[in-house]
């Protein structure tokens, strides 16, 4: 873990490997009967390490991995972000039209807008000019006018 020392060689060390040898077991003695719940219950071993000490305990299977489930030829998380996607591009392009739409309506009803202002005026305009160069008719000139009791006299 921790790096040599540069001036140092690595030593070599004598490994020694003990295998533990199994106890065989006791002799059977005349012991009660338990009850002892069906199924398989595993034996029970004792091993005896070479420093003397006697290690006793029950022998533990592999675990076995669960069988891998077949997996789709594409993920899950794939089509979802390419359904997104397409969703995503299919609003873009309907808000693209939406916007161009509401964008030429708007001009549409300026121009009818402004084609109605300017023939409004138009028509403002020649009933005032006509009005001055009226010509025919009768004009009555009035010089004085006196009102007497809600009546009117020239």
């Amino acid at each position: 873990m921790y790096p040599e020392h540069p001036g140092h060689a690595p030593t070599e060390r004598a490994v020694e490997v003990h295998q533990p040898t199994p106890i065989t077991p006791a002799a059977v003695t005349s012991a009660p009967l338990l009850p002892v719940q069906p199924g398989h219950v595993p034996a029970v071993a004792s091993v005896v390490l070479p420093d003397g000490r006697v290690v006793t305990g029950y022998a533990i299977e592999p675990a076995k991995p669960e069988p891998v489930a077949a997996k789709p030829p594409v993920s899950r998380a794939a089509v979802n972000v390419a359904l997104g996607g397409v969703g995503f591009l299919a609003v873009c392009g309907g808000l693209l039209l939406l916007t161009t739409f509401i964008t030429a309506l708007t001009a549409l009803v300026t121009q009818l807008i402004t084609l109605a202002a300017v023939i409004f005026g138009g028509w403002i305009a020649v009933q005032v000019f006509s009005a001055s160069s009226h010509k025919g008719g009768n004009t009555f000139n009035i010089r004085k006018a006196v009102f007497k009791r809600n009546h009117f006299h020239s």
